[in-house]
């Protein structure tokens, strides 16, 4: 393999990926952009941040912890208000069976966490009345740290912009290039968007399998405004380390293409950044994209189809 890899491209020694491709399982970026390592070694609690898995996790799973978190707490204190006696809240019948009792308990444990206080059921005596005191208190931390994720996940810069499926190898002037494509898909206004390319192949040198990266020369590196659709193109020129590549070669051979793009978004007044990568499976040989953007039928818009984002046609190179 190392003899197909053109000897006129450098490789890179500061990608921050290490070279011992033994040492390596699976890609290096997962197609969302995240790191492909699990970290071990030192106890979950202390090798998590909390703060962070909270702010990045889906916001099915963000409003699900919550709500069980607030329908948990209750039934602890409930469980407490219970053990300590019905007998020490006003508002709650003698004659009432047991379930309907712990329900009115529960209840007041809810009204007491949130601050609500309707006042049907009041505590009485030093136990019930500290407990609810404590609650009280718990209660207001509690939706404390709550209201600051819930704005710590509405304000957080993110780059509302999505890759292709694939990447493609398709006719280029006289030549060939890898092409990647990418579009902002909400009502976004990026500027000043800037890409690079890493290409990381594992490759037997002197008996050893190693980790090669390379930075891939791009069409264009900068654009000024990121509105429409974005192809970023690599020239496979006599320079290229993928010169003289073919389809097998990208079939058997082991390598990732890491993509980073960073801009500036003018809703959050901030710069954003985002990145994927492309295993070679993932790179289809021989195919052009479909435009993704066209005139209006009164020609006074621009038409940005976002479905076809990772539509391409099949082409013959020469």
């Amino acid at each position: 393999m190392l003899k197909r890899v053109n000897q006129k491209a450098k490789a890179d020694k500061n990608t921050g990926f290490g070279t011992n491709a033994n040492s390596y399982g699976g890609r290096f970026i997962n197609k969302n952009g995240t790191a492909n390592i699990e970290k071990r070694g030192m106890h979950v609690l202390r090798r998590t941040s909390w703060y962070h898995t909270m702010i990045d996790m889906p916001v099915w799973k963000f409003m699900m912890i919550i709500l069980s978190f607030y329908v948990g707490i209750n039934f602890v204190f409930a469980s407490i208000y219970y053990g300590i006696g019905v007998e020490h809240l006003d508002g709650i019948a003698g004659s009432d069976s047991e379930w309907v009792k712990f329900g009115q308990v529960y209840f007041f444990s809810a009204q007491t966490f949130t601050t609500v206080g309707y006042g049907h059921i009041s505590p009485t005596g030093f136990l019930t009345s500290a407990l609810s005191s404590a609650e009280a208190l718990i209660g207001l931390l509690s939706f404390a740290i709550a209201t600051g994720l819930f704005f710590g996940r509405f304000s957080r810069p993110k780059a509302f912009l999505k890759f292709s499926h694939n990447a493609v190898i398709a006719p280029y002037g006289e030549i060939s290039g890898l092409m990647i494509r990418l579009t902002p898909f909400k009502n976004t206004n990026f500027t000043d968007a800037e890409a690079k390319i890493t290409l990381g192949m594992s490759i037997e040198e002197n008996g050893k399998l190693v980790n090669k990266f390379y930075s891939l020369d791009l069409e264009l590196e900068k654009i000024n405004a990121l509105s429409l659709s974005w192809t970023l193109v690599h020239p496979i020129t006599e320079d290229s380390p993928l010169f003289q590549f073919n389809e097998d070669d990208f079939a058997n051979t082991n390598g990732e293409i890491v993509v980073f793009v960073k801009t500036f978004d003018d809703m959050f007044s901030n710069t954003v950044a985002i990145r994927t990568s492309y295993t070679f499976d993932e790179v289809v040989y021989g195919a052009k994209f479909e435009p993704m953007y066209t005139r209006s039928n009164d020609s006074s818009k621009t038409i940005l189809n976002l479905d076809k984002l990772n539509s391409y046609d099949k082409v013959t190179l020469g």
